[in-house]
């Protein structure tokens, strides 16, 4: 291959050999450090003097230094390999021991700290295999390209994917090496498999990996080893997904007998498994999708899953803060100074302390379990003053999330055109077997289609995936269908393959007077699919049949970012036709280039090696491509949904479109004549980690998700800027240097009180306030969110805060004291000053911007407090459909929704992505995680009355940030309460029957209790085995039942949603006379519930006729009836229609009589008695003040008052900066890696930008 330099060129009397180092001439570098954080302040990271591009910002270095650069085994000394069939400017080096001989020990080997060791290693690695694989003409080809790729990688014009960074160049550049991990690559020069022998002479630079896994248990390409070959992958930093739509349902039969647990029981065990593993040792959590298609039997619980985990977590955090407040008032009634007038004994009686029996009544009425109340008054009986119960909170990352399943992977179902086809037509789905192909189940398509919808509102998961129009674009369908993804979604092709990714920052091709350089790009395109097809050729693989099939198939993943950030800088909206047309010009004119360089380098080198039998279908999938570059709208081949086309006249950068239907022409043309290197060329990744070290604003295809940014300073801490490219938009648009200036400020703020209104030095000082106490504040001013997080006791000292300002102790340890509002200001007034100092992090509203340029600053989230505008989903999914057609593989993008988005919402825009052809949609609803903070209107609704709802705004807005958050938190599950018919009271002496039945082995006791009409009230269910987990849940579900019978909800409505439920226990049911089978307990319960009180036979397996009343008959000579009257009436009076299964008209002579009995139900009088039964007492001695109510006690805080205060201290601080953040654009968690509030969504996936650290692949 030839190529051309565009970026570099030959000093004056520079030769191949002398140019190693001229290509950085015209670069300038500096010195820095970097220093990463958590917010306590302790060090994450820390590296100091390095060397790096002085263009590059503080927060790219941290990402180089702390993910890139490699830490320990670099030589101080290298010598270089000889080897005869390389140029000796390509010799690779190793450490040159003679030398290293003469250095002091600790000085022998240390890391890389110069950005051009990185450059290098990366660049000459390719370029190395590049000459071995025959890829270039001549020794200037392979110095220009070599030259060429360093010089973008220095000025960030495109970056490979996180494993090339960690992994490629290091045996190559410093003779780093160590033994094999397992690894398998195919030698270029026999094509045989070959097993690795050291783990770094072949690099693993993929990053996308699709996994085939077999319905087999123990054996290669089974259930568990699919968990080994994850761990590797996981390890080394990169990314699986499998579809595991293979394995046979629950109850299916296994060869040796018995039945399968089922598809979720081992998706559990692999969960567990990648949590355990973070990629890289410490670079982030494993990155793993899940993918199951919609017929297979268990696709109903898969899809759930998540769901059900989120309403494990809310139960959790509830349960746990119910549990602490209630188990604490009951211990301080048993020591209440209002009952000193009794004795100790008395004082742990209920029936003579008034205050204990208060104090559990009111437990029992949160639905505190018997069992840790008394536990709590055994404790006070052995002198205890004061317990601590564990409290939870919903951090995605906190132990309520590790507690539960389904926390790390993304998941997907796949759908097919029939499938949506009788989703429209309302039509039956089948659920099919997996051992035998038969039908498990006939369902409804749409009822399967609003649990997905229901499912991804409530969790943000599934996503969904088309199974039809990925096949349709698949250009190897003779080698195999397309069955699964990547974790972020891009990467679609056969299982058992991999992807390496590599992205061109887009804003690096425009130029200083804002045109796009089309040549510039297209040669960019040109030399980084030859840098992917050599990492192909150099690759070592976690399996063999991943490195024989990757070989084989060679499949790449150029991609580009900041798309989002090219389009602000052009005064385009995300949301416009034009921005759209430049989307699908510059994915065009990408996929283009690349295929035509893949036919380029087989007509040297030959085409993959299942190109022969795939040939027809792949010029097939060219010339659909070559149609829509043109802008074709009919004329496609073997294509269901009509892909979206490009609309050259909406495209505002000049030839952009008609460059990209040449480089399809020519694609197309020498396809046919040489067929193509690579089954497929392009993807378009999340690109969050190199999005990072590129200073991209804006990642993948993603637009901006905030205006205001916080940036880093190198010595530490932050200010405030507006985008770059918002800058540049205001330009483009016309406004002046001080009309934009005038803007920025109203967005940004001034940081300083100088001028600033109500709030500033006169009216500080009128109050006591010093210069140097103003100072401070001025100081703390410019990283300030908000102005009242400058004013507190640690930037103006306690003593003033005390002895000026009055303040008391107690005021300055609450977190809710305001100190602004304290001084005398209104929230008026601070507010206004607030925008005046910090800005109003938005443009809306801003000074001389004109309202038709609103559109061209809008993010995917709210900007500010006062922001209104906000990206639709709509325009998330129509950006993606202007791509799709031009891209290989997929893309990975979040479609954002707002919070008051519904199910419909979520439906349609799933159906939208159908139509538009897009391959897969993975939507996020605002709050749809109990981790993320809601802002408080969220949950001020239809279902409160005015006064309730006014109220509730006032609690909000009187409170301070922490309480604020905390009142949203605990209305949160309080919000999913249907406020319907007033709670109807059982009466006190209430009928109705115990039921004994053994459920797959299990003891089960169900207790109903009645209305006087004979209707159920209450239920109870008990298990046999004391103190187990399994009872106190079915103990605290019988109670939530029962709440809902008593305010209105229909048995029917339970009967609807919990028969045919499917858990262990389950199997056959012994003790009942009309049901014999169970699928789960909750489905024998509601079985027996539907049979007695609805006379729901059909989910019996007995028929009526066959059931006798005679339990409870004693004869016709017990009574009579009297004469024209059934005895019903009377009968209904005392008599249980639960027991007689409501078949009152079969027991006409049974009255009310002494001999009728029945079950009498505790009071809460009566339980307090059963509590406090008399039991042995022992004493203790008197330190022994506080008890634990856990095994483990070394996760139990500090009950010293200190302690307690400090983990107050800590919980407040941490929902302050999970507000701010979430008000600034995050997430609202905080980093799993170096604990800041700054995780941004990133594709399907979420980034921090002030480590790098990404939950994706790349």
């Amino acid at each position: 291959m030839r190529f051309e330099r565009r970026f570099t060129k030959y000093a004056a009397g520079q030769t191949i050999k002398g140019n190693i180092a001229g290509v950085y001439s015209e670069i300038d570098f500096r010195q820095t450090s970097s220093e990463i954080k958590n917010p306590d302040g302790s060090i994450v990271f820390q590296a100091k003097d390095i060397t790096v591009p002085s263009s590059w910002s503080q927060v790219a270095c941290d990402v180089l230094a702390q993910k890139y650069f490699r830490k320990a085994g670099v030589p101080a000394a290298l010598k270089k390999v000889e080897e005869t069939s390389v140029p000796s400017w390509l010799w690779r080096s190793e450490a040159d021991g003679t030398a290293l001989s003469e250095l002091p020990e600790a000085q022998r080997y240390g890391g890389e700290t110069d950005a051009k060791q990185v450059f290098d290693r990366l660049a000459g690695t390719w370029t190395y295999w590049a000459w071995k694989g025959g890829y270039f003409d001549s020794e200037e080809d392979a110095a220009t390209y070599f030259d060429e790729m360093r010089f973008m990688l220095a000025n960030q014009m495109a970056a490979p994917n996180s494993p090339q960074w960690f992994n490629t160049g290091l045996h190559w550049a410093f003779g780093i090496d160590g033994p094999s991990q397992g690894h398998y690559y195919v030698d270029f020069k026999t094509g045989k498999l070959t097993k690795s022998k050291s783990s770094y002479e072949h690099p693993q630079p993929h990053a996308c990996f699709i996994q085939g896994v077999r319905d087999d248990l123990v054996n290669d390409g089974g259930i568990m080893d699919l968990w080994v070959r994850e761990a590797r992958l996981f390890k080394y930093g990169s990314g699986t997904g499998s579809n595991f739509s293979n394995l046979r349902g629950a109850g299916e039969k296994l060869s040796g007998g018995g039945k399968s647990s089922g598809l979720m029981s081992f998706l559990k065990i692999g969960d567990r498994a990648a949590g355990a593993i973070k990629s890289g040792g410490t670079t982030r959590r494993a990155a793993k999708m899940v993918t199951v298609d919609a017929d297979h039997p268990d696709i109903e619980e898969y899809i759930n899953w998540k769901v059900l985990e989120e309403q494990k977590v809310a139960a959790l955090v509830t349960g746990s803060k119910a549990c602490a407040k209630h188990m604490k008032a009951v211990m301080q009634a048993c020591h209440s100074p209002e009952n000193q007038s009794l004795n100790e004994a008395d004082r742990l009686e209920p029936k003579k302390n008034v205050t204990l029996r208060k104090a559990i009544r009111t437990a029992r009425a949160a639905l505190i379990p018997d069992n840790y109340i008394y536990r709590v008054i055994q404790f006070a009986r052995q002198g205890y003053s004061d317990v601590e119960f564990p409290t939870y909170n919903s951090d995605w990352d906190s132990d309520a999330y590790l507690t539960v399943s389904g926390q790390n992977s993304n998941n997907s179902v796949r759908v097919t055109h029939d499938f949506i086809q009788r989703v429209l037509d309302d039509g039956n789905w089948d659920l099919i077997r997996r051992t035998d192909g038969k039908v498990a189940k006939t369902i409804k398509a749409r009822e399967l289609w609003e649990e997905i919808g229901a499912a991804a509102w409530e969790s943000a998961d599934p996503g969904l995936q088309y199974d039809s129009t990925i096949n349709e674009w698949h250009t190897c369908p003779r080698s195999g269908r397309i069955n699964a993804s990547n974790p972020c979604s891009e990467y679609m092709f056969l299982d058992d393959t991999a992807c390496n990714l590599a992205s061109l920052n887009l804003m690096r091709f425009r130029d200083a007077d804002g045109a796009f350089d089309i040549g510039a790009y297209s040669h960019a395109c040109r030399m980084w699919t030859l840098t992917l097809e050599t990492s192909v050729l150099m690759a070592q693989f976690p399996s063999k049949e991943i490195a024989k099939l990757s070989y084989e198939f060679r499949t790449l993943g150029l991609g580009y970012a900041n798309l989002g950030g090219l389009l602000m800088s052009m005064g385009l909206s995300y949301d416009s036709e034009e921005g759209r047309a430049v989307c699908a010009g510059v994915s065009a004119l990408m996929t283009g280039t690349s295929y035509a360089t893949s036919a380029e380098i087989a007509s040297e080198l030959g085409a993959f090696s299942g190109y022969k039998a795939n040939a027809s279908d792949m010029l097939r999938v060219m010339r659909n491509h070559r149609l829509a570059a043109k802008g074709a709208v009919d004329g496609y081949e073997d294509l269901v949904i009509k892909p979206v086309p490009v609309q050259a006249e909406d495209c505002p950068i000049p030839g952009l479109a008609e460059a990209a239907v040449a480089s399809w022409d020519l694609a197309v043309e020498m396809g046919e004549k040489h067929g193509y290197r690579n089954a497929q060329a392009t993807v378009v990744a999340p690109t969050g980690t190199i999005g990072l070290v590129m200073d991209c604003d804006t990642t993948g295809i993603e637009p901006d998700f905030a205006l205001v940014k916080f940036k880093k300073l190198a010595g530490g801490g932050y200010f405030k800027i507006i985008n770059r490219t918002a800058e540049l938009a205001l330009e483009t648009l016309g406004y002046s240097a001080e009309e934009r200036a005038d803007i920025i400020k109203y967005a940004t703020g001034h940081a300083s009180l100088k001028g600033a209104p109500h709030i500033n030095e006169i009216s500080l000082k009128s109050i006591g306030f010093t210069q140097e106490k103003i100072d401070a504040v001025e100081a703390g001013l410019k990283s300030a969110f908000q102005i009242g997080f400058a004013f507190n006791r640690w930037t103006l000292g306690d003593d003033f805060c005390k002895d000026v300002l009055g303040f008391t102790d107690e005021q300055l340890n609450d977190f809710s004291f305001d100190v602004l509002k304290s001084l005398g200001f209104s929230e008026s007034q601070i507010a206004e000053a607030g925008n005046y100092v910090c800005g109003a992090m938005t443009l809306e509203g801003a000074p001389h911007l004109r309202q038709e340029h609103y559109p061209v600053f809008d993010c995917a989230n709210l900007c500010g407090e006062n922001g209104t505008r906000v990206l639709s989903a709509e325009s998330h999914i129509r950006m993606m459909a202007a791509s799709q057609p031009f891209i290989s593989g997929a893309i990975s993008k979040t479609i954002n929704m707002p919070n008051d988005a519904t199910v419909q919402d979520c439906k349609d825009a799933y159906m939208l992505s159908w139509e538009l052809g897009v391959k897969a949609n993975a939507l996020y609803r605002d709050g749809s995680k109990l981790s993320q903070p809601l802002s408080a209107g969220s949950l001020v609704g239809a279902e409160m009355d005015d006064d309730e709802a006014e109220e509730l705004i006032e609690t909000i807005q009187a409170a301070a940030p922490a309480k604020q958050a905390a009142i949203v938190s605990e209305r949160i599950v309080e919000k999913i309460i249907e406020r319907g018919a007033e709670k109807r009271s059982l009466p006190s002496r209430r009928k109705g029957y115990t039921q004994k039945a053994v459920v797959g082995g299990h003891k089960v006791f169900l207790r109903t209790g009645e209305y006087e009409d004979g209707s159920v009230g209450e239920i109870f269910v008990d298990m046999h085995k004391e103190g187990a987990a399994f009872r106190s849940m079915m103990n605290n579900f019988a109670i939530a039942i029962s709440m809902g019978l008593q305010h209105g909800v229909p048995l029917e409505e339970f009967v609807e949603a919990f028969t045919f439920t499917r858990f262990d226990p389950q199997g056959r049911v012994e003790g009942n006379e009309a049901i014999k089978m169970a699928t789960s307990v909750v489905d024998y319960i509601f079985r027996e519930l539907a049979i007695s009180y609805l006379g729901r036979y059909d989910l019996a397996h007995v028929e009526p006729q066959d059931l006798g009343v005679s339990a409870m008959s004693r004869g016709v000579a017990e009574s009579s009836v009297p004469d024209g009257d059934d005895g019903s009436k009377a009968f209904r009076s005392i008599a249980s229609s639960g027991f007689v299964r409501n078949q009152f008209n079969t027991v006409q002579n049974v009255l009310t009589s002494g001999r009728s009995q029945v079950t009498r139900e505790a009071t809460t009088g009566d339980v307090i008695e059963t509590v406090n039964a008399n039991r042995h007492e022992q004493t203790v001695d008197a330190t022994a003040s506080v008890v634990p109510l856990v095994e483990n006690t070394e996760n139990v805080a500090s009950i010293s008052s200190v302690g307690a205060a400090t983990k107050l201290d800590l919980a407040n601080e941490k929902i302050i900066k999970m507000q701010q953040a979430k008000s600034q654009g995050f997430e609202g968690d905080a980093c799993s890696n170096c604990q800041n509030f700054t995780l941004v969504r990133n594709g399907t996936c979420m980034k921090c930008v002030t480590c790098g650290t990404t939950t994706g692949c790349s």
